[in-house]
């Protein structure tokens, strides 16, 4: 357990470092380039909006990184602070731990639940408190229409947070009503301020988002604090290619330490962003190389054998494509004509939607049980893993609340987005060292 404990301060200091090398890149402390790239495709509204100094240290109080185990350790595949999964994980958590306080034919071991049985509730109520601070009023989880599917199990969370004591409502943006004093939630026990809004709705969905300009300008105004923050560009997973940029390396040794620094760039894919613009003869893709040479150019990966080609294209973020499976190219699992076409569809995408390639890293396989409800017998599966630990932000305190694993098929090459899949909490294995989730 001790890399997902220690792996939330970690990540948590990757982000600080990530928002200052976006600061200083925008004022011009940093290559400009760095900006550049973190805001391709934004409106201009949102990058100015995101840069205001009263927003400039925000950084997301939910970190969830999207973790694939391998033979030769953990990877981590994507970064997403707002994520889906935080009531599932919290419901599914409290029934295995209650279903294990009982021992039986189907659970014959007390589990332990990575977090404790409420710690997916604790741990989210401890972060919204701290977020809202001294400010009276309600918590609005604001979920949107792109993010409908999400909203049985953040209704389930806001009734366990309200249990809690921290007074939570789900609702959709216009259910909240605008004065010049606040924020006001209409119940039937009368209009409630709102003390905190928790975004979940991505930043590209903003044009769909009823009163979306009113509750920007209410945070704007210090009517109400919103987390995550709005800053598209701490979203991005072009943010995987600028750790492993070998032009910025003396920045990421400095601000994280060249132990961290080492850790991360072993743990983070490499990844790069899929930028059009012409490559001079002289220079090569830095660290891309396609059948043991140095890439000059994307029409040399085009090029690549099926065994030379075990990359993974997808949007780097601020699209509908970004998020689940969506607009995921593996590059071994198509024809040579299809991930040709692929990574010209993704350069050709680049001013609106950047996409990024990153190296492909197969998941090891598990043998696992799972109940049928059709034939109410247990069946074995083989299958791969991803793991999906959760981990909320208080001062400078960053806590592990839980692990969601999702367990695809094997013969799957992409986990995000399948429709047949185990999903359980992690739990430590009984009388064994607590060194495995």
């Amino acid at each position: 357990m001790s890399f997902f404990n220690t792996l939330g301060p970690q990540l948590l200091r990757f982000y600080r470092s990530l928002n200052r090398l976006y600061a200083e890149s925008a004022r011009g402390a940093q290559p400009a380039w760095i900006a550049s790239y973190l805001d391709q495709g934004k409106p201009e509204g949102l990058i100015t909006y995101s840069r205001m100094k009263r927003f400039r240290d925000h950084l997301p109080a939910v970190i969830r990184p999207d973790i694939i185990p391998t033979s030769d350790g953990m990877v981590i595949t994507e970064l997403d602070s707002v994520p889906g999964g935080i009531g599932l994980t919290a419901a599914m958590s409290r029934a295995y731990a209650d279903l294990s306080s009982h021992p039986s034919a189907l659970a014959p071991h007390r589990l332990e639940i990575v977090g404790g049985r409420d710690g997916m509730i604790k741990g989210f109520a401890a972060m919204l408190r701290e977020q809202r601070g001294q400010r009276e009023g309600v918590i609005a989880i604001v979920i949107s229409e792109e993010a409908r599917d999400y909203r049985p199990e953040m209704t389930w969370m806001a009734a366990a947070l309200s249990a809690e004591g921290l007074t939570t409502y789900c609702i959709e943006p216009r259910e909240i009503r605008f004065t010049e004093e606040g924020l006001l939630l209409a119940t039937a026990s009368g209009n409630l301020p709102i003390g905190l809004v928790y975004r979940f709705y991505e930043l590209f969905d903003l044009p769909n988002i009823p009163k979306g300009e009113l509750l920007q300008y209410a945070v704007k105004k210090g009517w109400v604090p919103v987390t995550p923050p709005y800053k598209p560009a701490l979203e991005e997973k072009s943010a995987f290619a600028l750790l492993h940029h070998p032009a910025l390396t003396p920045y990421w040794q400095s601000e994280l330490g060249q132990e961290l620094f080492l850790h991360l760039t072993a743990i983070m894919p490499r990844t790069w962003i899929l930028d059009p613009a012409s490559v001079p003869p002289s220079a090569v893709i830095p660290g891309l190389s396609i059948g043991g040479r140095a890439a000059m150019n994307w029409t040399d990966l085009a090029g690549a054998t099926q065994k030379e080609r075990h990359f993974v294209i997808k949007p780097s973020g601020f699209s509908e494509l970004a998020w689940g499976s969506r607009g995921v190219s593996v590059g071994h699992d198509l024809p040579q004509s299809e991930w040709a076409a692929a990574i010209d569809s993704a350069l050709k995408a680049f001013p609106q939607t950047p996409h990024v390639l990153q190296e492909f890293h197969k998941g090891r396989q598990y043998q696992l049980n799972y109940f049928d409800p059709v034939t109410g017998e247990l069946r074995a599966m083989a299958g791969r893993a991803r793991l999906s630990p959760y981990y909320f932000v208080t001062g400078e305190s960053v806590e592990l609340a839980g692990i969601l694993a999702t367990v695809c098929p094997a013969d799957k090459k992409v986990i995000h987005g399948m429709k047949d899949a185990i999903m359980i909490p992690c739990a430590l294995e009984p009388h064994v060292e607590h060194s495995q989730p």
